[in-house]
């Protein structure tokens, strides 16, 4: 498959850079990565939909590769409400009326905001995990001690150590936790090596601790994006049709814990219209790396409903 060009678009806070597959008149599919990942990680997910007759877009977030900030007074923020504006500035700037949207961790959480927020924008959404959409007023509440542990890299980013440990180390680190959230991925030096140079973004550092830090309510949002904070503090359930995966494998979300016999799904009162979970055994959180053909079966079977 050729990448037709690695595009632009300018947006009102960035000039954010995405890679296009495929026919400029196909359904739009927008493929969305998460931290700390970039969109080669749909590199065999994108020829599946393309021979399919799709437009696929993917890309690079905020603070990643060649996306930049368009001035110095832009906020570097990582808040979920950033990704989202982010993703519904692209589709404006670029006449997108609809797309369908597959994401996981950050993009996972950007393209659940806007199915909740602007359903009509979204033809079908396909979720890693589930309901991404993070409830900050409830953060504080600890979680269980096999819960709490996993998100050690998160409280590290709280302190002024984790923040200069991530600028010295970044590469180091990000594989580290490729390592520890798929276990059972053997990825190669290369593969993490194509995706590293994405994080030598000069925003990429402050948009990650800010993230971090924001979604435990230790700093405050950019004032912009308030709006739709105060939205998503109730919690919004989303309307459009949506496959959710689960890699039972993920050494960071609650993936480990998803398989056990009986288990229900907690999202499920989250999603009012067609909604489905599909469980990959031996699949970790990177999702579309690991099992892209899942990833393309799940937006297909929606498009097909």
């Amino acid at each position: 498959m050729k990448l037709l060009a690695t595009r632009h678009v300018r947006t009102p806070m960035l000039d954010l850079a995405y890679e296009e597959y495929g026919p400029r008149d196909g359904a739009a599919v927008i493929l969305l990565h998460g931290f700390p990942y970039d969109p080669r990680a749909y590199d065999d997910v994108a020829p599946g939909l393309v021979a399919r007759g799709y437009r696929v877009m993917v890309p690079y977030l905020r603070g990643y590769g060649p996306t930049r900030f368009i001035n110095d007074g832009v906020m570097r923020s990582g808040q979920q409400a950033a990704l989202a504006r982010d993703l519904l500035d692209m589709m404006d700037a670029l006449s997108l009326e609809k797309a369908v949207l597959a994401g996981y961790d950050w993009g996972g959480r950007a393209a659940c905001i806007l199915a909740a927020l602007w359903p009509a924008r979204v033809t079908a959404l396909v979720s890693a995990g589930g309901y991404n959409i993070q409830d900050i007023a409830a953060s504080a509440a600890p979680q269980d001690p096999e819960a709490e542990h996993r998100y050690w890299y998160q409280y590290y980013f709280h302190t002024p150590r984790g923040r200069a440990g991530l600028t010295a180390n970044r590469a180091a680190f990000c594989r580290l936790l490729w390592r520890l959230w798929s276990p059972s991925w053997h990825f190669t030096d290369a593969a993490y090596a194509r995706t590293a140079a994405s994080f030598d973004n000069p925003d990429f550092v402050e948009v990650v601790i800010h993230s971090y830090r924001h979604r435990y309510g230790y700093m405050a949002g950019d004032p912009l994006l308030q709006p739709i904070e105060d939205r998503l503090q109730r919690l919004p359930v989303i309307a459009v049709p949506t496959i959710s995966l689960c890699g039972l494998d993920d050494g960071v979300g609650a993936g480990l814990d998803t398989g056990a016999p009986g288990a229900a799904d907690p999202d499920r009162d989250k999603f009012s219209a067609y909604y489905q979970r599909r469980l990959l055994a031996g699949i970790g959180h990177n999702i579309p790396q690991e099992a892209p053909q899942a990833v393309v079966d799940a937006i297909v079977d929606l498009l097909n409903l």
